[in-house]
């Protein structure tokens, strides 16, 4: 669950393998897989209900996999009444996933000093309401849960030789076009693989399997975003390849996804010109967090109210740093300096 912004619990989260058919809940697999020497290889898998993947690598391609999920949960309520009347609640929750996460939510209200006095002078009353609660330090605790994952999955990647992108965007911004055609493009180029992120549904993992790369669905249910755990069970059961690219399309949403590392090379924001060429100061971070901007649908500009310069202007005002790039994944107009970034970046991971 996304303690930070509410969003459902990672029960519901299913990966499907669209190579097998087999699918998965993201809660009931603990599984290892151990590559060796001379390319044997063999995977076990148990039923628990854990709740973290670690990849590991180790030496010459020796890598294990683990998938750990817990939870635990207490509600405390406690009432008090006193001489002037107070009500108390107290939420306690607790989560172990690894670490613990608490939360306290306490309501007070005192409704002190109510006296009536027969002379009539003196009668006050005040009401006091405290609500505390310790949502920073639980969001630390979440966070600092999935980035040692990612760091995991960063480790695991960078054992293989593999770049791994983020791409991350409002939906409809055209992500799956734009990799449907970096598929076809590129397929004589470098071997791509994908996880594709979404609520429901696989029918952008259908479009990509069909686009000629292999892919994996992970379905949030409620769940906003990715994080690292899923996609270190989506890569056990993508496989991809030494030296390859995976690139993951996460669900479309700005605001999340800017928060939760996956262990990526980097994170590609897709910005369309259906959308307004402000949405970098209105979605500071995840424009500040992406390494690349890519504009896209140009081939729509003469139809719409967007200015290419200022969303470009708006965009380095945020990530002075940020590459951008204008295309359209339906013309192929622009994707060049797209395919010639991701060839730059391929061959920096394998030095």
């Amino acid at each position: 669950m996304c303690g930070t912004c509410g969003c459902g619990s990672k029960a519901e989260t299913r990966i499907l393998n669209l190579q097998t058919g087999e699918e998965t809940a993201l809660s009931d697999v603990h599984g290892h897989s151990h590559a060796h020497d001379g390319g044997m290889a063999h995977r076990h898998s148990h039923d628990h209900d854990h709740g973290h993947v670690h990849p590991h690598d180790h030496g010459e391609g020796d890598g294990h996999d683990h998938q750990h999920p817990h939870s635990h949960g207490h509600d405390h309520t406690h009432g008090h009444e006193h001489g002037h009347e107070h009500a108390s609640e107290q939420a306690r929750e607790h989560r172990h996933d690894d670490v613990e996460l608490h939360g306290h939510d306490y309501s007070h209200e005192h409704d002190h000093h109510g006296h009536d006095h027969a002379d009539g002078h003196h009668h006050h009353g005040h009401e006091h309401r405290h609500g505390h609660t310790a949502v920073v330090e639980l969001e630390m605790q979440i966070l600092a849960k999935n980035d040692a994952l990612a760091a995991s999955n960063r480790g695991w990647f960078a054992g293989r030789e593999i770049l791994a992108l983020n791409l991350v965007s409002s939906p409809g911004s055209g992500k799956t076009t734009l990799l449907e055609r970096t598929i076809g493009d590129l397929k004589d180029q470098m071997l791509i693989s994908v996880i594709e992120g979404d609520q429901a549904t696989a029918n952008d993992g259908e479009r990509i399997r069909a686009a000629g790369a292999d892919a994996i669905q992970v379905n949030t249910g409620a769940g906003c975003h990715l994080e690292a755990d899923m996609l270190a069970k989506g890569l056990l059961e993508l496989k991809p390849a030494f030296g390859s690219v995976v690139m993951i399309e996460n669900v479309g949403n700005l605001v999340c996804p800017a928060m939760f590392d996956l262990g990526e090379h980097a994170k590609v924001v897709i910005l369309s010109v259906t959308e307004g060429d402000d949405k970098p100061l209105k979605y500071p971070h995840m424009f500040r967090a992406a390494k690349v901007m890519i504009i896209n649908k140009i081939d729509l500009l003469a139809h719409v109210d967007f200015d290419v310069d200022s969303a470009i202007a708006n965009a380095c005002l945020i990530n002075p740093e940020i590459v951008t790039l204008s295309v359209s994944a339906k013309t192929g107009e622009g994707l060049g300096g797209w395919y010639e970034w991701l060839h730059q970046e391929a061959a920096q991971v394998r030095l």
